[in-house]
């Protein structure tokens, strides 16, 4: 349910300023998106595993409100963001 330090890195170097820059916002909704992905498939087989649903939910909320804040921020890096990603516009 993890995602590999290989593809974190990857997430890292392709939305983040720099190979370190680990805990900007877009990195962070990079990295979410990619476990909810993950997260979304294992509850396609596994209907009924109520703690992976309860955390995908609060990993859902988490991306949510940090897509909040880039939009305060700025709406262009928002709309960057969400396109890369694949994500629709619901903020």
């Amino acid at each position: 349910m993890t995602i590999s330090k290989e593809r974190k890195a990857e997430l890292i170097k392709e939305f983040g300023k720099d190979e370190h820059d680990s805990g900007s916002a877009e990195v962070q909704v990079a990295i979410l998106t990619d476990r909810i992905r993950e997260l979304t498939e294992h509850m396609k087989v596994h209907k009924k595993d109520y703690h992976t649903r309860r955390g995908l939910l609060m990993l859902v909320g988490r991306r949510r409100r940090l897509l909040v804040y880039i939009k305060k921020r700025s709406v262009e890096d928002y709309r960057a963001l969400i396109a890369k990603l694949g994500l629709r516009d619901n903020v």
